[in-house]
């Protein structure tokens, strides 16, 4: 069942950072690492796993590029949640670690969590050195100026914009700061496993967008409680969103139809993709 394997994997991916970070230094920020990357739904780490079962990729060696995703992705809100950024003191249902420390002491966290993801991409010795190679100049991309922080900036100045965003300009924010990491964890199994990355390279872009369409909806129906976040954010600020282009209806309607083909490009794999299909679903139906 689909939630007990998503819980499963979560703690297992948390082990497993928790057995990692066992040999960092104590201190602030080592103790505001850990903070970071506690809670959450892990789904881009259990997006790797998936993904490297599919390709016959055992969980052991696996579970460092999961580990990876998850600490890029808590330095990416550790910096995004700053006064300097999109300045929130709520994330997961606890103070953020600006809030908590204080903002140089998150700066610090947030750089060392996305040095650390690149250290552990090295370390799965069972791989060949040039797929080892191949996950971290994946990464790479998807973080950085090409990806994540790409859509990042795209999101920052849309808020001074003299007009709002089309839909076209969010879905290509959005496919940077939501969608690029989404789709290395889909593509990371065949990376590893030296295979054809882009049947799964097409899922992740739809569900990248589906899930990012989810987060839209939840900012303007969602309970704050069970988000761990503050919500209506969007709206307050007047930004232009998917909900607020397309209508809660059309919006919900884009989502749907994102996972079904999210369903489709699967389609090679059979039976054995449909964890992942299950995956593509949760985007949409979670509450948090």
């Amino acid at each position: 069942m689909f939630p007990t394997r998503l819980a499963c994997a979560q703690e297992r991916i948390a082990a497993h950072l928790e057995r990692r970070m066992a040999h960092l230094p104590e201190g602030p920020v080592t103790e505001a690492m850990r903070y970071a990357v506690q809670g959450g739904k892990r789904l881009r780490g259990f997006l790797v796993l998936e993904s490297a079962a599919l390709h016959g990729i055992g969980e052991e060696i696996a579970l460092d590029a999961a580990a990876a995703v998850e600490c890029l992705h808590a330095y990416s809100l550790v910096h995004d949640d700053l006064p300097s950024m999109d300045n929130d003191d709520l994330r997961r249902g606890l103070p953020t670690v600006h809030v908590k420390w204080d903002e140089a002491t998150a700066v610090l966290a947030g750089d060392a969590l996305q040095t650390f993801a690149f250290e552990l991409l090295t370390l799965p010795q069972s791989l060949p050195a040039g797929r080892r190679l191949a996950l971290v100049a994946e990464l790479a991309r998807a973080s950085g100026a090409e990806g994540m922080v790409y859509g990042q900036a795209l999101d920052i100045a849309a808020e001074t914009a003299s007009t709002p965003l089309t839909l076209a300009e969010i879905t290509r924010l959005q496919a940077g700061k939501t969608g690029a990491l989404i789709r290395f964890s889909a593509m990371s199994g065949a990376l590893m496993a030296g295979a054809d990355p882009a049947p799964l390279a097409a899922y992740a872009d739809a569900i990248g967008l589906a899930f990012q369409i989810a987060d839209d909806l939840l900012d303007v129906e969602g309970d704050a409680d069970k988000a761990g976040k503050k919500l209506r954010k969007d709206a307050e600020a007047g930004k232009a969103t998917f909900v607020s282009l397309l209508g809660i209806a059309g919006a919900r309607a884009r989502a749907e139809a994102l996972v079904a083909e999210a369903g489709a490009a699967l389609a090679l794999y059979g039976s054995a993709a449909a964890t992942l299909i299950d995956t593509a679903r949760f985007t949409i139906s979670r509450d948090s």
